[in-house]
């Protein structure tokens, strides 16, 4: 038996299941209509929530910051990597989010591997986590040689309970959340994690990244959401999503943000964002300061497309956000759902299985957005009606 054998054995496993991921790729700048394998097709499943990924003010934002500045810091932070453009990125999400000061990161997965690991270290230092926390957040609590418990999803209760139990013994503590859950769309009780965490004197973290550019003012995010600023410790954030580019950051305390400087591994161990990224991702979020336009049309296409996706009998989850589950249950349901969408319909909506979600959740994972048309939210919807009576899906 080779020593590489094992691969092969476990991908066909995965095509028999239905877990088997199919990469497609996209040959068009991101919108509402792209180029998918050759194909025209309908988008439905990027996180381009308000369409900035083909923003024409961000595109030349970052020819302008190649030209100015080059198309890579080639150098760490720490050393010879700080650009004028991050300090002002770095002031600009400071002040978008309402907090005292912002770190960057290459990306949202970055900022929780740097944070987490940092700010609890030791054994003698308990994390206490969502049960349905993004990977990256997971990850980073591996990093970490805390002690971690794991609370029941959005149950505060056991939280309380969780603390009550653990943190007597603990020398810090940290709760982490999701902000909006990125598979369900359901949003965290942050207004009462915060009043459970400072009965106990825990420092919260929250995972923001489908939070901003959809909850609060203007898309300022959750901790805006619930009106918490100065009361979270740690707003985690990607500039992947809503703001169109790549990359992450922290917002918080100054204090918190001069410790991860230097602290943070990401940050001191890898080169820093590069100046187009940088220099459109602050684009992005002077339009956000300006004018709450492109969130307003993500919540009316939103509350369009739930309603009527309900009204053809489907059953869209939990979901309070944008994200919008089409519960399908079986894998092998759900991937041939998807293949149908794309083949018959020129519609672009992954399938969604284990492990992304527990065996037994699949879905078909809609990402509703701001470049939409109700034009393209009628078609959408006529044709997942179509094929859902075909699977039998809905009668």
């Amino acid at each position: 038996m080779g020593k590489l054998d094992f691969i092969d054995e476990e991908l066909r496993e995965a095509k028999e299941k239905g877990l088997y991921i199919t990469i497609r790729t996209i040959e068009s700048p991101q919108g509402a209509w792209i180029v998918v394998d050759g194909k025209k097709v309908l988008n439905m499943c990027s996180n381009n929530y308000l369409g900035f990924a083909d923003d024409p003010e961000l595109k030349e934002a970052a020819k302008k910051a190649i030209d100015e500045y080059g198309v890579g810091p080639a150098a760490v932070r720490t050393i010879a990597g700080t650009m004028k453009l991050h300090v002002e990125l770095e002031r600009r999400l400071a002040e978008f989010k309402g907090a005292e000061a912002a770190i960057l990161y290459q990306s949202g997965f970055n900022a929780n591997l740097g944070t987490i690991p940092a700010l609890v270290p030791s054994p003698d230092d308990l994390i206490v986590s969502d049960e349905l926390n993004h990977a990256s957040i997971i990850d980073g609590v591996r990093l970490s040689k805390a002690k971690r418990v794991i609370y029941k999803h959005l149950d505060v209760d056991d939280l309380d309970r969780q603390l009550a139990e653990h943190a007597p013994s603990a020398r810090r503590i940290l709760i982490i959340t999701d902000g909006v859950f990125s598979m369900d769309g359901d949003i965290a009780p942050l207004d009462k994690i915060v009043e459970v965490a400072e009965k106990y004197g825990a420092m919260v973290m929250v995972d923001d990244a489908h939070g901003e550019g959809v909850l609060g003012r203007g898309g300022r995010g959750i901790v805006d959401h619930y009106g918490l600023h100065g009361r979270v410790d740690v707003e985690v954030g990607t500039l992947s999503k809503a703001f169109g580019v790549v990359g992450g950051y922290v917002a918080g305390p100054a204090k918190v943000v001069e410790f991860l400087k230097q602290k943070a591994r990401p940050f001191l161990f890898s080169s820093a964002p590069t100046p187009p990224d940088v220099a459109a991702a602050l684009a992005a979020v002077e339009i956000l300061d300006r004018s709450e336009d492109r969130v307003k049309k993500l919540w009316d296409n939103t509350n369009y497309f739930k309603a009527e996706m309900q009204k053809a009998g489907f059953d869209t989850g939990k979901s309070v956000t944008p994200i919008t589950p089409v519960m399908l249950y079986d894998e092998k349901v759900a991937q041939e759902f998807s293949r149908m969408l794309f083949e018959e319909a020129d519609i672009f909506a992954q399938a969604i299985t284990y492990p992304t979600v527990p065996r037994g959740k699949a879905r078909i994972r809609v990402m509703i957005s701001a470049t939409h048309s109700k034009e393209d939210l009628d078609y959408a919807i006529q044709k997942f009606t179509e094929i859902g009576k075909k699977l039998g899906v809905i009668s």
